[in-house]
């Protein structure tokens, strides 16, 4: 999961260059413009694995910016993909054009579950999840910008990336034999609901990276909220058979 660092306005500016991990033999301009002066503070640092995952948050300016397969070389700031998103407060929340870190462009911002949500016992908004198999990108739903969906053979009833969902509101998740974190996110997925927002190995919903909190010196607030259960049961039990699916490009504008 993407690391959320939310920065003053008195952070130094930055230019974060891209690097050509993809093999594409030339640099955006247009991301090099959104890229020239980004507002990183000293103790970021990207999501460990191959994806190195970043995101930027500056409520002074209303201005997200993410970075995919960020590093720092020579002390400076690169990453071979991402976007900034400005007005952020105001916009359709989906990075323009083909910018941004997921596969539709919709912001880890947005769809990650934080900490501070699950202390409070509430998640107040959609939440993100990457399927396995999608439909292909040809196809996708509001409010995805692009899909990186592959359907080679073309498998019927595929999902496409960008579709929305929901846990059907009849199903009395306090009466579930759950873990605490997946009963506050079945009550989000009844109310709010899901978006197909990316493809993964395995069924996968984003909980904000830990080092947002231990960059800053904090500890990490997972184990505590986890209570010693490994991450990949936490969804244990979990009523799959009950989601609702909306039509495609349903509340599109």
């Amino acid at each position: 999961a993407s690391p959320v660092f939310v920065v003053d306005a008195d952070v130094p500016l930055t230019q974060v260059t891209e690097w050509d991990c993809q093999n594409k033999k030339f640099k955006d301009q247009s991301l090099a413009q959104q890229w020239a002066a980004v507002p990183i503070p000293s103790y970021a640092e990207p999501a460990d694995g191959t994806d190195a995952e970043m995101a930027i948050y500056q409520p002074a300016t209303d201005t997200i910016w993410e970075f995919w397969r960020a590093r720092k070389a020579d002390g400076k700031w690169q990453a071979c993909w991402g976007g900034r998103l400005s007005n952020a407060s105001r916009s359709d929340g989906i990075f323009p054009s083909y910018y941004g870190t997921t596969a539709t462009g919709l912001p880890f911002l947005g769809g990650q579950i934080t900490a501070e949500e699950l202390r409070r016992g509430e998640i107040r908004h959609a939440i993100g999840i990457a399927l396995v198999d999608v439909e292909d990108s040809t196809v996708k739903s509001w409010p995805a910008r692009r899909s990186d969906g592959v359907n080679p053979y073309k498998e019927a009833n595929r999902i496409p990336e960008g579709l929305r969902f929901r846990l059907d509101p009849a199903v009395n998740v306090d009466q579930l034999p759950m873990h605490p974190v997946a009963k506050i996110i079945a009550k989000a997925a009844q109310k709010y609901g899901f978006v197909v927002w990316d493809k993964a190995g395995a069924i996968s919903i984003r909980v904000q990276n830990p080092k947002s909190y231990t960059a800053l010196g904090e500890a990490d607030p997972y184990p505590t909220l986890f209570k010693g259960t490994p991450t990949w049961k936490i969804l244990d039990g979990f009523p799959w058979n009950r989601l609702q699916f909306m039509p495609q490009d349903y509340g599109k504008p």
